[in-house]
């Protein structure tokens, strides 16, 4: 690995750490200059292509579902963490089914029951777009079912 302060390409790992992700962080020293920091490996998993439902395909974007859930947790007592873990098991459950497509559908389905055992609120700001709860009744009806789940 190249040294991010003086670019010299020899350098020596120090400690290795694994994270529930499978992901590993590694503590590297540059053998010319001295300088430790920090690598973080994470394994590419092939991840289907998103079928909107207007019929394009997008690959999938993790960064943009991340954005997507944050703006569902504005102001709530949601966790960084959690809203990362969420967003690692949405895309752990795409690469699980191994399909070269999936429709929008199915990952709008995962995040809706994530986000259901997460947080309510965010939960319902999050439906009041995917389901496409455009009136008061619908959104009554959808408070009603989670709090008949409760």
């Amino acid at each position: 690995m190249r040294c991010p302060y003086c670019n010299h390409d020899d350098t020596k790992v120090i400690d290795t750490a694994h994270d529930s992700h499978g992901g590993i962080r590694r503590r590297r020293e540059c053998l010319k200059c001295k300088q430790r920091f920090s690598s973080y490996e994470r394994p590419i998993l092939a991840t289907p292509l998103i079928i909107k439902q207007d019929g394009t395909r997008e690959e999938f974007d993790r960064e943009k579902l991340m954005r997507g859930i944050r703006i569902a947790c504005a102001k709530r007592p949601v966790s960084a963490a959690d809203i990362e873990r969420l967003v690692g098991v949405v895309e752990a459950e795409l690469q699980k089914m191994g399909k070269a497509e999936v429709s929008s559908r199915v990952v709008g389905d995962l995040v809706i029951a994530g986000l259901k055992e997460l947080d309510q609120i965010a939960y319902i700001r999050y439906a009041i777009v995917y389901l496409r709860l455009d009136d008061l009744h619908a959104l009554r009806d959808e408070i009603d079912r989670l709090l008949e789940g409760k």
